[in-house]
């Protein structure tokens, strides 16, 4: 009798048992296939692919589905044997029978194995699974949808507002997520772990905190006599110069080593007879908030490496070039005519000794540190910013744990910091 029965249910638990672990596997596939690979074989072609992207697009909506409709089976599945077993079984006997063999059965055969498989070999399950998931997801979507409605307002009811539009993930935090584990992991070298990580980081940052400064801003006065001026231009590292007139923050022309040797072989060696001013370009101004994503997009429309940064009112702040923008990415870049200044110099018992201008990015892939990035853009910024006033010669400080040594300073502005070694917590 008890045998029979038993035979008798085997047929059904198996369909709605297998059912859940295709859902489940589907689940698990679709959010850890590669979204790379799927999008590489759609362009291919690959149908499949194209599925699983389409899916993918809504997410919230998929997974949502999924969920309900695996819920769906194995509640019903488990209501099934519980009445069964409970004919068989009477009183509450059959009732914990079919608890403790339905609870064995969903997690190892509808969850630990399906998902286990999933894992293993997403791209392939996520692209098999695609057309029972379109499935699931046609059948399942609107209740689903349904389903976070009553989520947002039952939250709504707590303070907690999440509009319908609300996406489980964001791609750039997604991407810096995977660049952190494969680093981790031992997959991606620390160059390019930088490299990927200042792509992402171009739209967060403004051309104020890569900009050379106004102080240090080298700039001819086109007051200056012709000869004067053309040869502090060769003397020069760069092949643009700023052009003032009267006062340094007056530009009025950006002269390029170009221009000036075509302007030389016009005047046949007569210098004196050359209008600096005249063959300078006009200067491109930009506000210090422009982020450096679009500035990188405008200097590529221009066709122009150099502008000025001015703050609202208009007063120069510096200047940033296309190669300020693109040492984000790749770290300095360095030529046979860069002054071999060194900003950061390493002491034999692990500290640095870093001038003031230095910025705290540039200290960070130096020496692979974590300091804080966002509260100052120099090291000179961030004692001050942490000390909340200018520090004398000699002051120390612990930070972050670094401690900073005040070495040198000039006026208001401190010139030179010793930087020990992360710090530990003996140390402190």
């Amino acid at each position: 009798m008890i045998l029979a029965v038993l035979l008798g249910l085997a047929p059904s638990l198996i369909v709605l048992l297998g059912l859940s672990g295709l859902i489940s596997a589907a689940e698990t596939s679709m959010t850890a296939a590669s979204r790379g690979r799927m999008h590489q074989l759609e362009r291919d072609g690959d149908k499949a692919a194209a599925r699983v992207n389409k899916l993918m697009s809504d997410q919230e909506t998929m997974i949502g589905a999924v969920l309900l409709s695996n819920n769906v089976i194995n509640i019903g599945a488990s209501a099934l044997t519980t009445s069964v077993l409970a004919a068989v079984f009477p009183g509450p006997l059959g009732a914990v029978i079919a608890t403790a063999v339905m609870t064995v059965l969903i997690v190892v055969f509808s969850e630990i194995l399906p998902k286990t498989l999933a894992i293993a070999r997403a791209d392939d399950v996520a692209r098999a699974m695609s057309i029972p998931t379109l499935i699931v997801v046609k059948v399942f979507g609107p209740l689903a949808f349904g389903a976070q409605w009553i989520v947002r307002h039952t939250l709504r009811l707590f303070g907690i507002k999440m509009g319908m539009e609300t996406d489980v993930l964001a791609a750039h935090e997604e991407i810096r997520g995977a660049v952190e584990y494969h680093h981790s992991e031992g997959l991606v070298e620390s160059a390019d772990r930088r490299m990927l990580g200042g792509v992402l980081d171009l739209s967060q940052m403004d051309v104020s905190e890569v900009m050379v400064h106004r102080r240090n801003i080298e700039a001819l006065d086109a007051g200056l006599p012709p000869r004067e001026a053309i040869a502090l231009a060769l003397e020069s590292a760069h092949t643009r110069l700023p052009l003032y007139r009267d006062q340094p923050d007056n530009i009025i022309g950006v002269l390029h080593a170009k221009d000036l040797l075509r302007a030389l072989a016009a005047s046949e060696g007569k210098m004196g007879t050359i209008d600096i001013a005249a063959i300078a370009k006009e200067p491109w101004f930009i506000p210090d908030t422009t982020n450096l994503k679009d500035q990188l997009d405008a200097f590529l429309k221009r066709r122009s490496h150099f502008a000025l940064v001015v703050d609202e009112y208009g007063a120069l702040q510096g200047l940033v070039t296309l190669e300020d923008i693109l040492e984000e990415i790749v770290g300095d870049i360095e030529d046979e005519h860069d002054a071999a200044v060194a900003g950061v110099a390493s002491e034999a018992d692990g500290s640095v000794i870093v001038d003031g201008s230095v910025t705290v990015r540039d200290l960070n892939r130096a020496m692979d540190w974590q300091l804080p990035e966002d509260e100052a853009v120099t090291v000179a910024g961030l004692v001050i910013h942490e000390a909340q006033a200018i520090p004398d010669k000699g002051q120390t400080f612990i930070f972050y744990r670094h401690r900073f040594q005040i070495l040198q300073r000039q006026r208001n502005q401190i010139t030179s910091v010793r930087v020990s070694a992360r710090l530990e917590e003996s140390d402190l």
